[in-house]
C-alpha cells in the first residue's frame, strides 16, 4: 500500500470525520432527520406493516399475511379504477401537458407584461379547491342556462350533461384539473426560458427561421430536460388523482370517474364499500407506490441520455 492510499484511508476514517466537524454537522441535521423520519418514513413503514394486517385502528391488529392483497386484486372495481386513472392520465397528457408549455412560450415574448401574465397564470393554483369546485360546478351546470351550455347553445350544440354523463365526465375533470394546476408548470418553463441566449433567436431569425422553427430548433432543445422532469411529475400526479373525482362526482356516474386513489379512500372511509378496511387501503396504496417507483425507474433509465444529448 502506498503512502497516498494510507492517507486516503485516514481521511475517510470516522476519527477524521469527527475531527473535521462531522459531529457538529450531524447535530444540526438531527432535528431535520427526526422530523423527516417521524412524519415521512414512519408512516411509510406503518403502511407496509398494516398492509399485512386486519385492523380498524382501535382493536388489536390481526396478522393475515397476503389476504389484503388478494382481496384487492379480486375486487371487480380495481380494473375499473385502473382504466379510469389511465384514461385521465392519457387525456391530461394529450391536452393538459402541452398547455403550460404553449402558455410559457407565448408569455416569454411579452416582456413588458410577463409579470402580469405570470400572476394570472398562477392565480388558479392559489384558489382553494373547494372554491374552484363550486366555480366549475356552476360552469358545468347541465341545464341549457349553464355557462358552458349557454356558449355551446349559441352554435347549436348541447346541452351537455358534463358531470352526469359517463362519456363527458372525465374530459370535464381533466379540463378543470389542467386549469387548476397549469400555473405552477408555466412558472417553471418561464424560469427555464430566461436562460435561453437571445443570440440564438437572432441567429435563427437571420437564417430565415419563422416562429415555429425557432420554437422547434431553439426553445424546445433548451427545455428538453425540464420537459422530461415535468412529464414524469405529471404522470405521477395523474396516477394519484383524487381531488377532482371526489369533490365533483364521488366516482360517479356508474363508477366512470372512480380512480385508484379514490378506491383507496373508499376502502378506508367510503360509505359505498362500508369503509374501515384499512388493510386493503394500505395494500392498494403500497401496490400503487411500487408501480409508480418501477415506472419512474424505467422512465429515468430510458430518458437519461435524452436530457443530456
Amino acid at each position: 500500500m502506498t503512502v497516498t492510499d494510507t492517507a486516503h484511508r485516514q481521511r475517510r476514517s470516522p476519527l477524521t470525520w469527527w475531527r473535521g466537524g462531522g459531529a457538529g454537522a450531524l447535530l444540526f441535521l438531527l432535528p431535520m432527520l427526526l422530523i423527516f423520519g417521524l412524519f415521512s418514513w414512519w408512516p411509510i413503514l406503518r403502511t407496509g406493516v398494516m398492509s399485512f394486517q386486519h385492523t380498524n385502528l382501535v382493536e388489536p391488529a390481526q396478522w393475515i399475511g397476503l389476504e389484503n392483497f388478494r382481496n384487492v386484486l379480486h375486487d371487480p372495481l380495481l380494473p375499473v379504477a385502473i382504466r379510469n386513472t389511465a384514461y385521465f392520465a392519457g387525456l391530461a397528457f394529450v391536452f393538459g401537458y402541452p398547455v403550460p408549455l404553449l402558455m410559457a412560450v407565448i408569455m416569454s415574448d411579452a416582456r413588458r407584461l410577463r409579470g402580469l401574465f405570470s400572476m394570472l397564470a398562477y392565480l388558479p393554483v392559489v384558489v382553494p379547491p373547494a372554491v374552484a369546485v363550486l366555480l366549475w360546478r356552476f360552469f358545468y351546470d347541465a341545464s341549457p342556462s349553464g355557462v358552458f351550455n349557454s356558449v355551446l347553445g349559441k352554435v347549436g350544440v348541447g346541452p351537455v350533461p358534463w358531470l352526469e354523463s359517463s362519456h363527458a365526465v372525465m374530459p370535464a375533470l381533466v379540463l378543470e384539473a389542467t386549469w387548476a394546476a397549469a400555473g405552477g408548470t408555466v412558472i417553471i418553463y418561464l424560469a427555464a426560458l430566461v436562460s435561453v441566449p437571445p443570440e440564438l433567436y437572432d441567429a435563427a431569425e437571420a437564417d430565415g427561421a419563422g416562429v415555429f422553427r425557432k420554437i422547434w430548433h431553439v426553445t424546445l432543445p433548451h427545455l428538453r430536460g425540464i420537459m422530461l422532469i415535468t412529464l414524469i411529475l405529471q404522470i405521477i400526479g395523474t396516477a394519484q388523482v383524487f381531488l377532482e373525482p371526489y369533490l365533483f362526482t364521488d366516482g360517479g356516474p356508474d363508477n366512470s370517474s372512480l380512480t385508484v386513489l379514490l378506491l383507496i379512500f373508499n376502502y378506508a372511509f367510503g360509505s359505498t364499500t362500508g369503509g374501515g378496511d384499512y388493510g386493503s387501503a394500505t395494500a392498494l396504496s403500497l401496490m400503487l407506490a411500487v408501480a409508480l417507483a418501477i415506472l419512474s425507474f424505467i422512465y429515468f433509465r430510458v430518458t437519461r441520455s435524452w436530457s443530456t444529448s
